[in-house]
């Protein structure tokens, strides 16, 4: 009698202890930055789901067969999805506030990218040739002098 007593009593802690345990109690669900474009490579719940494997498959391409596309590239997702820190600049992968720490951290999963990888844009003529529209020809560049 005792311990069905003992047992009941337990059932009830354990059923209002898990009804109480709240939000305030949980570990709060990432919320990472939005891109800059219109749109994102491919779908965003495929992309969440699956982006490990077109990096990989993109560092295969690369690395292994010459092939570089930008569709995949990591230059471009993190061109993309910066994200600004107080002082108005890109913050690093060492923030919590970047764009890849803010899932990451929460499925304690350990990406290695940056190790090798800018976790921040960079302002170098092959981004800006990827990132911005290509200009084919300007009729008011003129020639040299020496070229006439």
């Amino acid at each position: 009698m005792k311990y069905s007593i003992v047992l009941k009593a337990l059932f009830v802690v354990a059923l209002f202890g898990s009804a109480t345990a709240g939000a305030e109690n949980r570990v709060p669900v990432p919320h990472p930055a939005a891109g800059k474009g219109e749109h994102c490579v491919l779908p965003t719940a495929e992309m969440r789901r699956n982006h490990m494997k077109y990096i990989l498959h993109q560092r295969k391409e690369t690395m292994h067969e010459g092939i570089r596309t930008p569709q995949f590239s990591l230059k471009g997702c993190i061109h993309c999805h910066a994200v600004q820190g107080d002082d108005g600049k890109p913050v690093s992968i060492k923030s919590p506030k970047h764009f890849c720490n803010s899932c990451h951290t929460y499925a304690a999963v350990h990406i290695d990218c940056f190790e090798c990888h800018a976790s921040t844009p960079t302002e170098t003529v092959e981004a800006k040739r990827l990132f911005q529209p290509i200009k084919l020809y300007d009729s008011k560049i003129e020639a040299p002098a020496g070229n006439k």
